[in-house]
């Protein structure tokens, strides 16, 4: 496994890689404004991709587009646009259901294990600080994810031609590739040794930034290479499934299957090899630890975590209106990825006694709690609520703030904001338990809360 691991470090997408680079021309060729041109225009084209029936018979036209980049752009989404043989469309449609049944508590995951864990690989962090340091909102990261994650799973995102599931993973997979032509300078699979860092003064784009941010193919393989990619759709896919058992709220082996099924098929689409996706829980579990206790074992100098994982908490916290429960993200967090993701990730320094002493306090009465109320209403869960709680600020102040909206098409985002307003009432909870909850969120629907 070892071996392999190491040998997949040094594979990246090359079906993506060689698309971007003969759109973008040959580095030696090509000034650096130039090639920010044409990557401007690239970007244009791409955003054109509302729906999954776009991508059929897509032509690539467009003000600055050249006629490589037409065809090398049109042959990569005829080739990458399929979803693989072995898709099952019925698992997709249960995760789909799962992820609507889960509601804010997805959301939260998101926040609270997937993100966090994926910043635990030094690599995979330094490039996301990298193309994430210049923006103005810590809180740009977290929602160019959702901005994947929710047409992926609303129905019919990967396996209807209305959906925008497959249009937005392929448009994340060639932005994976530009990053990496831009930090090799260069085609990936013709890149070696140490890319030196560029000295620069003050930085204005995130294309700046990975221009001038270097690497050592040698030494740390290809940036987001095969095994990086592997290990975040494992964050995705395994980490939420866990954490879901973490909260005694696990969804029984039939839909996990479903869950991680339709995370491979995603996985697939991104162009990630079928010979490194999991399709147990136990060995999802196997490969994840050995991934990440790679990473730990390959830092890198400065250790970028810190900074991603601490503004990560700051970005909920702000959201959450009670004092007492503003360290319930840190607190959250270290319950669900463990002690060590905490110290990797800067979020083990102190946290007021009463807050903590509170969180544990009401973890171990909910769930005696939630013992006894089932007993009476099977499906009856307390913590459900509390995460829900904390999801409804966070998805509502964070995710759909009306000032900044999702960069999604405007029919999508529609049903995004609709998909959000259903989440107002567990259908699983009595209605007590939802007036209770209300009390602590909004009555009815949800909405997203202006924060300007």
């Amino acid at each position: 496994m070892t071996a392999d691991l190491d040998r997949m470090q040094r594979v990246a997408d090359p079906l993506a890689d060689s698309a971007v680079a003969a759109a973008l021309g040959p580095w030696s060729d090509i000034g650096v404004a130039e090639r920010f041109t044409r990557i401007g225009a690239m970007n244009r084209l791409i955003s054109g991709w509302k729906t999954n029936a776009d991508l059929d018979g897509w032509r690539a036209v467009g003000n600055g587009v050249t006629p490589e980049m037409a065809a090398s752009l049109e042959a990569f989404v005829q080739a990458a646009r399929g979803l693989p043989a072995w898709a099952d469309p019925a698992k997709i449609a249960q995760a789909e259901r799962l992820f609507f049944e889960q509601g804010p508590l997805s959301c939260v995951l998101l926040f609270c294990s997937s993100l966090p864990e994926c910043y635990v690989v030094p690599d995979l962090s330094a490039v996301l600080q990298t193309a994430g340091q210049l923006t103005a909102h810590t809180d740009y990261r977290v929602r160019s994810t959702a901005a994947m994650i929710f047409p992926v799973m609303m129905d019919g995102g990967l396996t209807t031609p209305s959906g925008s599931g497959v249009a937005q993973i392929l448009k994340v997979r060639l932005i994976h590739a530009t990053i990496r032509h831009l930090i090799l300078r260069g085609d990936p699979s013709q890149a070696g040794g140490v890319v030196p860092p560029l000295v620069h003064g003050e930085l204005h784009s995130m294309h700046e930034a990975l221009l001038a941010h270097g690497w050592n193919v040698d030494a740390d393989g290809l940036p987001c290479n095969q095994e990086e990619l592997a290990y975040t759709l494992l964050t995705f896919s395994h980490c939420f499934l866990a954490s879901l058992r973490r909260l005694h709220l696990g969804v029984g082996d039939v839909d996990e299957a479903a869950y991680r099924h339709t995370w491979n098929v995603v996985g697939h689409l991104l162009g990630i090899r079928e010979d490194l996706m999991a399709h147990s829980f136990a060995e999802a579990g196997q490969l994840f630890a050995t991934m990440q206790a790679r990473g730990r074992a390959d830092p890198v100098s400065p250790d970028p975590r810190p900074v991603l994982g601490q503004a990560l908490m700051a970005a909920m916290s702000a959201v959450i209106p009670f004092a007492l429960a503003k360290p319930v993200p840190v607190l959250m967090t270290r319950h669900l990825c463990g002690a060590e993701t905490a110290r990797d990730i800067g979020l083990d320094g102190r946290v007021s006694w009463l807050s903590r002493a509170l969180f544990w306090l009401g973890m171990g009465l909910i769930g005696l709690v939630d013992r006894l109320g089932r007993l009476v209403w099977p499906q009856f869960s307390l913590s459900r609520v509390v995460v829900r709680v904390l999801g409804y600020h966070v998805v509502t102040k964070l995710l759909m703030d009306q000032t900044r909206p999702l960069q999604l098409p405007d029919h999508l985002l529609s049903r995004v904001r609709d998909t959000v307003a259903a989440w107002g009432d567990d259908p699983k909870a009595p209605r007590w338990l939802n007036v209770m909850e209300d009390r602590f969120t909004t009555v009815g629907r949800w909405a997203p809360v202006d924060r300007s």
